[in-house]
């Protein structure tokens, strides 16, 4: 007997939702194409999550390329550290990942181990090549575009930058459809705070309660977000803050609360960047707990590395609350021996000396001057320490990320979505969906193909679309075919336009999850099914 997983991934293939790319040539390991239904559900997920992140907590959303030059992901650490333990056959050259045994599960040849990059290389160029990759993730871009953003929103922290596109990752690929590939669709925010200020509105999420499977524990605990930061078990309230958004916008989506839960990343499974991570998972019937959404604290990891690898100063001037005291290293110019040496070039050789930092300066220095080198001699400056009074400071802001699989959630509200009835001795599947996340909104139908009915559901059909509803006009097959049609790709909604519609204006409507029938005149059907969906 077929389980749901093979269910599904046979009605995403005769519907329309994701299909075996490159197929006619025999396919490849690890990639999917959406189809009109699955770019749809797509379309509305990105826009459900949207809505959250950008519209509900203002953050910003930019778009950068997918190509990375190598120095930008070696500076990330990702060159070095993002990689994967693997076991290849000597006798087939499969590739396996531990533990699989001594000997391959195909062929039964020797198992020997080695490292593997994650990442795709490629070359930018035409002249001269560079070595880059497709991107592993696409935080980066939105950590090189700091600064902009920094100013973008008034120099003020916390804020928090979006990036919803593609990412790639040469990972083995069991046969899982769209939950493991090798380029797949991210959805992710990065926001910069400053760890010493208090977290803006965690009080609206604190009460939430939510599954939690702290690291050192084998079972989990329900817990409030509150309690969850006052006993350490989660580290701070940006991070629970997060926890939260995230529970709430997977629960808007439709996935399924009594099979989602939040996991710690144990120390040994940290990413390099990472702090502190937190895994939204789904169970699924075939797979078991499946990562969906992780939640990192990232720190000031990235900003750091950036800075030091590129030379641009990413950190930011923070107005201390209090003045404080402190020892400062400062270089003094010594402008009688300046004058007497540098004369009218005086002005441009002290503040020369002034921009330098006092920490790398030592000896004779080199300063071009109207395109001539002159030398400054150790004796033109000193560096001293002193104390001084300060009212800011510089800090590197700390960053939590929220990181979505769309590829994985969408196969999680598929399977969590599925149900089976039967009718009169015939078993069909039902796709209880969510209004906001579902492909097609309303079936509309004449009863029958005849005395003005498929003119009049044309029209209403019409109607709804200029509404801004999806709709699917479908006069083929007896009307419990079609609504098992709708039924199956999780249409919420039918409306069927009947004899007594030409009487008296009015459709017979009907609930997907009820299968209850109501009459509604179509003059105001527009309006009503908006504010239905709306719902959610």
């Amino acid at each position: 007997m077929r389980d749901i997983y093979e269910k599904l991934v046979r009605l995403a293939k005769r519907r329309g939702f994701f299909y075996p790319s490159f197929e006619i040539y025999g396919g490849a390991s690890g990639f999917q194409d959406w189809g009109p239904l699955g770019c749809s559900i797509k379309t509305n997920l990105e826009n459900l999550w949207r809505n959250c992140y950008i519209h509900q907590e203002g953050m910003a959303e930019i778009e950068c390329p997918t190509l990375t030059p190598y120095k930008v992901l070696k500076a990330s650490g990702h060159v070095d550290k993002f990689l994967d333990e693997r076991l290849k056959c000597r006798k087939c050259g499969r590739q396996w990942r531990p533990p699989a045994g001594e000997r391959c599960p195909e062929c039964g040849g020797k198992l020997i181990s080695f490292t593997a990059g994650l990442m795709f290389e490629t070359k930018i160029g035409r002249d001269v090549e560079e070595p880059a990759y497709l991107r592993p993730e696409t935080a980066q871009g939105i950590f090189l575009n700091f600064l902009n953003l920094y100013r973008h929103f008034r120099k003020h922290l916390p804020f928090g930058v979006c990036q919803i596109g593609k990412s790639y990752r040469n990972e083995l690929s069991p046969r899982k459809a769209v939950l493991r590939l090798k380029e797949f669709s991210m959805m992710e925010a990065e926001v910069f705070f400053d760890p010493n200020e208090e977290w803006p509105n965690f009080d609206k999420q604190k009460q939430k309660e939510i599954t939690l499977l702290p690291s050192s524990e084998k079972h989990p605990v329900r817990l409030s977000l509150e309690k969850a930061v006052d006993t350490k078990i989660i580290s701070s309230k940006p991070l629970a803050y997060y926890l939260g958004i995230t529970h709430d916008f997977l629960l808007d989506a439709g996935i399924d609360p009594s099979k989602m839960r939040f996991r710690q990343h144990r120390k040994e499974e940290l990413a390099h960047y990472a702090k502190e991570c937190w895994d939204a998972e789904a169970y699924s019937d075939r797979f078991g707990w499946v990562e969906l959404v992780g939640i990192a604290n990232r720190t000031t990891h990235d900003l750091k590395l950036h800075s030091q690898a590129s030379g641009t100063e990413l950190s930011v001037e923070k107005v201390l609350k209090k003045p404080k005291i402190v020892e400062v290293l400062k270089i003094q110019p010594q402008m009688g021996k300046i004058g007497s040496l540098f004369k009218e070039k005086s002005r441009e050789v002290k503040a020369f000396l002034e921009e330098l930092d006092p920490e790398k300066a030592a000896g004779d220095l080199k300063i071009k001057i109207e395109n001539e080198e002159y030398t400054i001699s150790s004796d033109c400056y000193k560096v001293v320490r002193t104390r001084e009074k300060v009212d800011h400071e510089k800090i590197f802001p700390h960053v939590i990320e929220p990181s979505y699989g769309t590829d994985r959630i969408i196969y999680l509200l598929l399977e969590h979505a599925y149900r089976e009835t039967e009718k009169k001795g015939e078993r069909y599947s039902i796709l209880g969906l969510k209004p906001l996340i579902a492909p097609v909104k309303v079936g509309v139908f004449p009863l029958i193909r005849k005395d003005g009915l498929p003119e009049l559901a044309r029209t209403l059909d019409k109607k709804l679309k200029e509404k801004g509803v999806t709709t699917c006009y479908d006069e083929a097959g007896s009307i419990g075919k079609r609504y098992a049609r709708m039924d199956e790709i999780g249409t919420p909604f039918c409306v069927t336009v009947d004899y007594q519609s030409l009487e008296d204006d009015t459709v017979t409507l009907r609930d997907r999850d009820t299968t209850k029938q109501v009459r509604i005149k179509i003059k105001g059907i527009g309006n009503y099914l908006k504010k239905e969906l709306d719902r959610n």
